[in-house]
């Protein structure tokens, strides 16, 4: 499925010169987005985007450029949901290896609302589609993050709620989904 963009913008796979401003999309949207900073527990792929996206075949990172700044990331890995912090009944659905994990689908602020975060998940699909071995797309996201929720019910199907067991501690309102291939 395709979107026509906004003119002045593409979507593309990162290269090597698309790291730092991947970087500080990803950065920017932990500090000024989520409110609790680099964790390295669940950031390690940010630090090493060459290593976890850009080597590796199975995984790649998208990018949505305007005016030849990253403004916008969408990431694919072959790792299903860790136990812990996620439940059990969902690491053991979406294995790693089968599953293609969609992450850091981010847009900065004054490029959102113009089909960036769609477009580049279209193209992830289309990724994972080409891309021998893989079952599923997975994610997770912060249903406290404005948009978020309602953006991925549009285009995925809830598999779990994680709200009412609070999974990752108070005020954290994890919702998982998988996207149909």
């Amino acid at each position: 499925m395709s979107h026509t963009l906004p003119v002045g913008y593409a979507v593309r796979p990162a290269s090597p010169a698309d790291v730092d401003g991947a970087r500080h999309v990803m950065l920017d949207t932990f500090y000024k987005d989520f409110g609790y900073g680099y964790v390295p527990r669940w950031h390690r792929d940010v630090m090493d985007i060459q290593g976890a996206y850009l080597d590796d075949p199975r995984h790649a990172l998208l990018v949505a450029v305007h005016g030849g700044e990253v403004v916008a990331t969408t990431g694919v890995r072959s790792q299903g949901p860790a136990h812990p912090p996620h439940p059990r009944h969902l690491a053991e659905r979406y294995p790693s290896g089968t599953t293609a994990q969609l992450v850091r689908v981010y847009v900065r602020p004054e490029h959102r609302r113009r089909g960036l975060a769609r477009t580049l998940v279209d193209a992830a699909r289309d990724f994972v589609l080409d891309t021998p071995g893989y079952e599923c797309v997975y994610l997770h996201t912060d249903a406290n993050v404005e948009g978020a929720e309602s953006f991925w019910r549009g285009m995925a199907k809830e598999v779990f709620d994680a709200r009412a067991t609070g999974e990752h501690g108070p005020g954290v309102a994890t919702v998982h989904f998988e996207i149909p291939l």
